[in-house]
């Protein structure tokens, strides 16, 4: 949720930062062309830094993804290697117990 807002701000503060130069150079006083440059100019340096920024947050995401992954698979790992220590424990107290079962059935039937 918050890289969903973070997202959001960075795309709003680069929508609001490409709208504000186009309107500098709109109000600034060239030629029309060389203002049509400035705008083609603005717009594929926006672009690309869009597109950077777009690419550096994808990284981000992946290696948090993978971080998160790792830090699960830890954890199961750890889950399951306590689990199997406590199987180990209950099958050998079972096992004691049906031992004496067994020597108390031996002395019955004596």
């Amino acid at each position: 949720m918050m890289q969903n807002d973070n997202g959001n701000t960075l795309l709003a503060l680069l929508t609001g930062a490409a709208i504000g130069a186009a309107i500098g150079i709109l109000y600034a006083p060239d030629k029309g062309i060389e203002t049509r440059h400035k705008i083609k100019r603005k717009v594929e340096d926006t672009s690309h830094e869009i597109a950077e920024r777009v690419s550096h947050a994808k990284d981000e995401l992946t290696k948090t993804a993978n971080e998160q992954k790792d830090a699960f698979d830890k954890k199961l790992d750890e889950a399951i290697s306590t689990m199997s220590y406590k199987a180990d424990d209950i099958i050998a107290k079972l096992e004691q117990k049906l031992e004496d079962l067994k020597a108390k059935n031996a002395q019955l039937h004596k």
